[in-house]
């Protein structure tokens, strides 16, 4: 019985057209000699079936022979450019969105700190970010760069504790509470003031009467715009002049920095 298998085996194999039975000469320029090439127009099926028969469109829609076609909108991939465009895939959110920087919240913040006397929405801090303000900060310093007066390190110095100072008075006075992310953004945000007072002492010494006044008005400004937020979002109407008080220490101290030059001497700007 055994025999008999192996022979219809053998049988049934040597009428497969796949499996060769005679052996294959040798070729000149065929790497792998013990394969040999299937000759031209050969398929690995022997009849041709219609079902598998089918052309990829320009756009990416497969038609098939005698049957439906399937569409699709394959966009080719594009150069190196197409990673600053404003495509990407459905639904996804923007890149500036996703870091969260937002201009439109940006400028609404700015336009109510440049305008103080006009009603300040309660929740204007509800999407605080700190791009605004570090952009601001870096102006400020800039500016104080190129009237001669280096104060990048005294700058950060005095942020930072007067924010850390800010944010705890201002939950120590209210009952709702604020984190210190948003008493940042507020700091930063109305020290737009004291931005367009750096820039002017580029072209104009400030170590003056006129850098006095300038100053001063700044710092009422600044000081002005932050508590009327900080009233606003904390709902602390009645303790606006306690609070405005540290609040224009703080500016104050930005003031000076804008006039003087704090450097190593203690020299006056020049």
């Amino acid at each position: 019985m055994w025999q008999d298998n192996s022979a219809a085996y053998g049988a049934s194999s040597s009428q497969n057209a796949y499996y060769p039975q005679q052996p294959v000469a040798p070729q000149p320029g065929v790497p792998l000699q013990f394969y040999a090439p299937s000759p031209v127009g050969s398929s690995f099926y022997g009849g041709s079936r219609s079902s598998l028969d089918g052309h990829v469109g320009a756009q990416g829609s497969i038609q098939s022979a005698g049957g439906p076609g399937f569409g699709g909108n394959i966009q080719a991939a594009g150069g190196w450019w197409t990673a600053f465009g404003t495509g990407g895939f459905e639904g996804e959110p923007p890149l500036l969105e996703e870091l969260g920087i937002n201009f439109s919240h940006i400028r609404a913040k700015s336009l109510a700190v440049l305008n103080p006397l006009s009603r300040v929405d309660e929740h204007i801090m509800d999407d605080a970010d700190l791009a605004g303000p570090l952009l601001f900060v870096f102006c400020f310093g800039t500016f104080l760069l190129f009237s001669g007066k280096p104060q990048f390190g005294y700058i950060y110095g005095v942020g930072v504790l007067g924010s850390l100072s800010i944010y705890t008075l201002l939950n120590l006075m209210s009952e709702k509470g604020i984190d210190a992310y948003r008493v940042v953004s507020v700091l930063g945000y109305c020290l737009l003031p004291m931005v367009a007072v750096g820039a002017l002492s580029v072209v104009v010494t400030l170590d003056g009467m006129l850098g006095y006044v300038l100053s001063t008005l700044s710092i009422l400004w600044c000081t002005y715009a932050a508590s009327g937020i900080f009233v606003a979002v904390l709902r602390m109407s009645e303790q606006r002049l306690l609070l405005a008080y540290p609040i224009g220490l703080l500016y104050g101290c930005f003031a000076l920095l804008s006039v003087f030059n704090a450097g190593v001497g203690g020299g006056s700007a020049k």
